[in-house]
C-alpha cells in the first residue's frame, strides 16, 4: 500500500495539542479527517513529534498509507481543502514502506521565543513568551552550553512523560538576542514531555539573575524535576524541522 509523507504546520492555540483525544480539537483528529475525505476511506496519520497544546509547528511531519489513486498535488490540495485555516499541508512526498515519521527521523528541533520588553504584546500574545524584566542573554548562553551533550534530563520532563528512558543528546542549544527578541533554538535526537519548556523555564531564570548559569549543571545532575523552577508558557514554541536521511528526499525536512 502507498505510503505518503507530509509537512505540516499549525497554529496550536486553539488546539488540545497534536494527539487525538476524546475531548478537545487534536490536530490529528483534523488531519484525519481531512485526508479521510480525500481518501474515501479512514485515515490514520502518524507524526514525528506529538505537540503538546499551544504549541505550535511550522515543520512538522507526519505519514498515512492510503491505495487511493491521487497525485501528490492532489493529496497537499485535497486536504489543504477540508483543513481548517490554523492548518495546512505545506508539502506531499510518496515514501517507501520503511519510512516512519516518528521512528525514521534523526533530530528534531524547536525554537522558543522570547519577547523581553515592559508591556505585554497584542500581536504576539499567543506566539511568544512576555518576560517583562530585563533578560541576560549572554547568562543564558552560558546555561545553556551545560546542556549539551548526551544526559538523563529526568529533572526536565514533565510528571506525566511517558517515554521509557529519560536519556537524550542535545545536539545544539543556543541563545541568540536580536532587539526585544531573545530566541532558543534546541536540536535533539529527541525530545521528552515539555523538555523545551523546562529546559526555557531554567534559562528565563538564569537570565533574570535569578540564579547562576551553574545552576542548570545542578538541575540536570539532580534528575528531579521538582528543582527544576516552573515550565515556560507553550505559545513560544515551535517545531521548526525534522531530519531525516537525505534518501528519502523530503523537501526542507532533511539534514
Amino acid at each position: 500500500m502507498p505510503r505518503i509523507a507530509l509537512g505540516l504546520e499549525y497554529d496550536g492555540t486553539d488546539f488540545c495539542g497534536w494527539q487525538r483525544q476524546r475531548a478537545g480539537r487534536s490536530v490529528q483528529a483534523c488531519v484525519e479527517e481531512a485526508l479521510s475525505r480525500v481518501a474515501d476511506h479512514p485515515v490514520t496519520a502518524h507524526c514525528a513529534g506529538r505537540t503538546d497544546a499551544g504549541v505550535h509547528a511550522s515543520g512538522q511531519v507526519a505519514h498515512f498509507d492510503s491505495p487511493s489513486a491521487r497525485t501528490l498535488r492532489g493529496w497537499q490540495l485535497g486536504a489543504n481543502g477540508y483543513l481548517p485555516p490554523d492548518a495546512s499541508v505545506t508539502w506531499a512526498r510518496f515514501v517507501p514502506d520503511d519510512f516512519h515519521a516518528r521512528f525514521s527521523a534523526r533530530s528534531r528541533t524547536y525554537v522558543y521565543r522570547i519577547i523581553n520588553q515592559q508591556g505585554r504584546s497584542a500581536l504576539y500574545r499567543t506566539r511568544a513568551c512576555w518576560v517583562p524584566q530585563p533578560l541576560d542573554a549572554e547568562r543564558m548562553r552560558e546555561g545553556a552550553q551545560r546542556l549539551l551533550g548526551r544526559h538523563d534530563f529526568a529533572a526536565f520532563r514533565a510528571a506525566e512523560c511517558q517515554a521509557k528512558t529519560s536519556v537524550r543528546t542535545l545536539h545544539r542549544l543556543s541563545v541568540e538576542r536580536e532587539d526585544r527578541w531573545i530566541t532558543i533554538e534546541a536540536c535533539a535526537d529527541a525530545f521528552l514531555h515539555h523538555m523545551v519548556r523546562n529546559i526555557a523555564g531554567v534559562l528565563i531564570r538564569i537570565g533574570l539573575d535569578d540564579a547562576p548559569p551553574e545552576w542548570a549543571s545542578e538541575v540536570l545532575a539532580g534528575r528531579d524535576r521538582r528543582h527544576a523552577g516552573v515550565t515556560a508558557p507553550p505559545g513560544g514554541l515551535c517545531l521548526v524541522a525534522v531530519s531525516y536521511d537525505t534518501a528519502f528526499g523530503l523537501p526542507g525536512a532533511s539534514a
